[in-house]
């Protein structure tokens, strides 16, 4: 994926182009080394190796609200517990780190609330945050590592076009709402969310998150969610259900005794203290 021809005129053009823009986001608080290592790549990767790495080594999960503690958006506090604390987060924890990080790497980078499912189906609020990368050949990249359950890698966003990664599907489109991204899911397109050309500030994302985090009726305040995309799997801890569905459709589902919990976050990538985990059990529905 060729987003800027050189690293040094990268950076340059970046600055020059959207100073504005990365004064906004506060990008240089980013320690990007710590969040290289953290990832296990150098700068030198490819932005689709940079956005494997990151999936593969920070989870989606909720943790947090289910604790109390709430999620904050600024990106120093988002470092210090996806990259310091070695934890996971939502959506837009994970979209405001990437972001930092390739912006730093200097690549040109936008950040957009999109709307989850197809407004022309459902209008859903903006609530999911994602990232738009400028080309050098004037193409346009979605980037998403926040989704839980999305892409593997940044796809171009072209009308009509169908890539594959790994054993998953996706498919792009524009429609009167935006970009709108699908997935195959036992072979039928389901729209996953849609990107509307609105721009998106800072204050837009705290707001998007307040409203995510602390809403009695938001799918993240009522229940454990740890999400972990393979590429030939998802893994999905809701609650105390644990599900691995494929392409094809879902291939196991079981639940979880009490006992079971910690020993499935950490293989889903999360060690958490015990006493988190006990608090965590508390918040479990009543095991049949």
């Amino acid at each position: 994926m060729a987003i800027l021809p050189g690293a040094a005129r990268g950076r340059a053009s970046f600055l020059r182009q959207t100073g504005r823009m990365a004064d906004q986001w506060g990008t240089d608080r980013l320690d990007l080394d710590a969040y290289l290592a953290r990832v296990g790549v150098d700068a030198g990767a490819s932005v689709a190796e940079l956005h494997r790495a990151h999936l593969a080594a920070i989870p989606f999960e909720n943790l947090d609200v289910m604790l109390g503690r709430g999620v904050r958006v600024d990106l120093p506090d988002v470092a210090a517990k996806l990259v310091d604390a070695r934890r996971g987060g939502y959506c837009y924890e994970h979209a405001l780190l990437l972001g930092a990080a390739l912006a730093q790497l200097g690549h040109r980078v936008e950040r957009r609330l999109a709307r989850i499912g197809d407004p022309a189906v459902e209008s859903r609020p903006r609530s999911h945050l994602v990232l738009l990368l400028a080309g050098d050949d004037g193409t346009t990249w979605l980037a998403d590592t926040g989704f839980g359950a999305g892409l593997l890698e940044p796809v171009a966003l072209v009308d009509g076009a169908v890539v594959v990664q790994g054993a998953w599907s996706f498919h792009t489109d524009r429609t009167a709402h935006g970009w709108r991204l699908s997935e195959q899911r036992a072979g039928t397109w389901v729209p996953l969310y849609t990107v509307p050309d609105e721009e998106t500030f800072p204050v837009d994302v705290v707001g998007a998150n307040w409203v995510t985090s602390t809403l009695p009726t938001s799918h993240f305040t009522q229940r454990i969610l740890v999400q972990r995309k393979e590429a030939d799997r998802l893994r999905a801890l809701v609650g105390r259900t644990l599900v691995t569905d494929t392409p094809a459709g879902r291939a196991d589902e079981r639940t979880l005794t009490d006992a079971e919990l910690g020993p499935t976050l950490v293989d889903l990538g999360l060690d958490l203290p015990p006493q988190d985990v006990a608090a965590l059990v508390a918040t479990l529905p009543q095991a049949p």
